[in-house]
């Protein structure tokens, strides 16, 4: 009889086994290193109508891995080991039954079995383990070795085999880098700057940051074109960034001083002319960019053309709309613009809030964000607000579809302490806030504690909570797929983002895709929505079994993995494809 490797947590005498090399007490006692760490995670169990599919990650290198199965709930018969009574263990790529009294096992057949990238699974037939494919439901306990890792029990309910499973999503508080949100770096202004390709990687790479913010001065062509060698300075922030991974905050400007040097009207709208085809090509590499041109900073406040210090004449509230208009035409409308304070869209364009029907259509209000580069670091921000109580809600209700971003810039306790800062970001729907100014905030939020949460929190955070999925369709006919998706962010995404079906053939790698009809951009911030949709496998696709994967790729860089979205649950995620496994397997006949 042949015996797999086990050391176990019990009081039962040891039976001898050939490859057994320790005692269960050296094996309960012995206390791991940190390199030798093997910690269980996000153990699943599904089902379709013939196959069982087991999951768990790990860290560490164990060199076994086991589930333990109990199929017929009872923990008075089996191998007991961890409150169940297991009848079959699957070791490694082996399936044993559980033969006699104690640590009896006799090898059934070899198995699917993986453990690449942290990851342990097995695909065994139910028939194997006495199941049919009517519902039921057994325990299951997992365990890897060395260092002995054993999880609690886990009880698994078999859906009926054609009317396929319900997946239930491990959600993870990990921080990692998203695009089109979270914390950005602004290291120097953007003109005289060159990006590095190395830090830009280390950012996204290290750091969990996928955004930067490129304020480029015009300052000596107040009286002129721009010259060509500017342009190409320009072009090759767009191309480092591109080749880095990350997007750009983009705001141009012409001056840092607050007499207001900046310039007239005229040349402003010749310089936006002259940029148009840069913004056209560069589109995928800007996450928004900000209306600028006008004041110190490109703020608007202290200007020697557009009315200074907030003493702004109709003619010059005419000229800024202007200015504003000419930007929106030139930039791509699949990108939003940004305006200083809550007052410049109101007086320029509207006083009520974007309705939500006419959100993400398009049009000049839609494409209007607000940016605060001042928060929390007074009353009223420093001059953003001018009438907080008609301004919140104006802006709590504009917020949520489109834009809202920016920086602090002094501490102000106890404003900018945690509850208010915390408070502010989820009402307001932050994407994106400077992880570099002001210090004494970002250090204020991390010794009280917030910090992480936000961290996770600005943008978008996306979590699948359930999904239900066929165990066997045929191709060339539709069949459902439904699953629920968390926001647990202070937003939702604001550029246009792709939703895929992906269908991946398990013994070729042949891809198939199927396009959802629902927007990401419509999954608010702190709800819960549902995608139900019928898909068909082309008929011309081979039978075989196909996991299903989700896809959400930038539409302007779907080739690019590090530009799709990463949902937030454990053991899904797939780097190098961008997709996020839906732990599920679909026989196709």
């Amino acid at each position: 009889m042949i015996k797999p490797l086990l050391t176990f947590l019990l009081t039962l005498p040891l039976l001898a086994a050939p490859h057994l090399t320790a005692t269960p007490a050296q094996a309960a006692t012995t206390a791991p290193s940190a390199a030798r760490v093997a910690t269980i995670t996000a153990p699943s169990a599904t089902n379709d109508a013939t196959t069982l599919t087991y999951q768990f990650t790990y860290t560490g290198s164990p060199a076994f891995a086991r589930v333990y199965l109990d199929s017929d709930r009872n923990a008075a018969t089996g191998f007991v080991q961890g409150g169940a009574g297991a009848d079959y263990l699957l070791e490694n790529g082996t399936l044993y039954q559980h033969t006699g009294t104690g640590w009896n096992w006799t090898p059934l057949t070899s198995v699917p079995y993986s453990s690449a990238g942290g990851t342990a699974r097995w695909t065994i037939q139910r028939a194997d383990v006495g199941e049919s494919a009517t519902p039921g439901d057994a325990d299951l306990v997992f365990q890897v070795e060395s260092p002995l890792e054993t999880s609690t029990k886990l009880t698994q309910t078999y859906s009926g085999g054609t009317t396929g499973a319900t997946v239930t999503y491990a959600t993870t508080n990990d921080t990692f880098a998203n695009p089109e949100r979270g914390f950005y770096h602004h290291t120097g202004d953007c003109d005289k700057n060159p990006y590095s390709l190395a830090t830009l990687q280390d950012y996204r790479a290290n750091q969990g940051i996928s955004v930067v913010m490129c304020v480029f001065y015009l300052a000596e062509f107040k009286n002129s074109s721009i010259d060509q060698a500017t342009l190409t300075k320009l072009q090759n922030q767009f191309a480092t960034a591109r080749a880095a991974g990350v997007k750009m905050i983009l705001r141009f400007a012409y001056t840092t001083s607050t007499d207001g040097a900046d310039a007239p009207k005229s040349r402003v709208l010749s310089h936006l002319d002259q940029l148009a085809p840069y913004l056209s090509a560069n589109a995928d590499v800007i996450y928004l960019m900000q209306a600028g041109f006008i004041g110190a900073w490109g703020e608007g406040y202290y200007t020697q053309n557009f009315g200074n210090a907030g003493v702004i004449t109709v003619a010059n509230w005419a000229d800024r709309k202007e200015v504003t208009d000419k930007i929106l035409s030139v930039l791509p409308t699949t990108r939003m613009v940004q305006l200083r304070t809550p007052k410049y869209k109101r007086t320029m364009y509207s006083t009520n809030p974007l309705p939500p029907a006419q959100a993400y259509n398009g049009s000049t209000l839609a494409r209007l964000g607000h940016h605060n580069d001042c928060f929390l670091a007074s009353a009223d921000d420093y001059g953003t607000y001018t009438d907080p109580a008609v301004e919140y809600p104006y802006l709590q209700a504009e917020t949520a579809s489109v834009v809202m971003g920016g920086e602090t810039c002094g501490t102000n306790p106890p404003r900018t302490s945690c509850p208010t800062a915390l408070s502010e970001l989820r009402g307001f729907h932050w994407s994106y806030l400077n992880t570099d100014y002001h210090p004494n905030v970002i250090a204020g939020w991390n010794s009280e504690g917030c910090l992480p949460e936000i961290t996770r929190r600005l943008g978008y955070r996306f979590a699948l909570k359930t999904g239900t999925y066929p165990a066997t369709a045929s191709r060339g006919t539709a069949f459902p797929v439904t699953f629920t998706v968390a926001n647990d962010g202070f937003a939702a995404p604001v550029n246009p983002r792709g939703l895929q079906l992906v269908l991946r053939n398990t013994a070729t790698g042949a891809l198939y895709r199927t396009t959802l009809t629902a927007d990401p951009r419509r999954w608010a911030a702190g709800t819960t929505s549902t995608v139900t949709q019928n898909v068909t496998l082309p008929a011309g696709a081979p039978a075989g079994s196909y996991a299903l994967l989700l896809n959400l790729p930038d539409p302007l860089l779907s080739t690019r993995p590090e530009y799709s979205i990463r949902l937030a649950n454990s053991a899904t995620w797939e780097a190098a494809t961008g997709f996020n496994s839906l732990l599920h397997t679909i026989s196709i006949n």
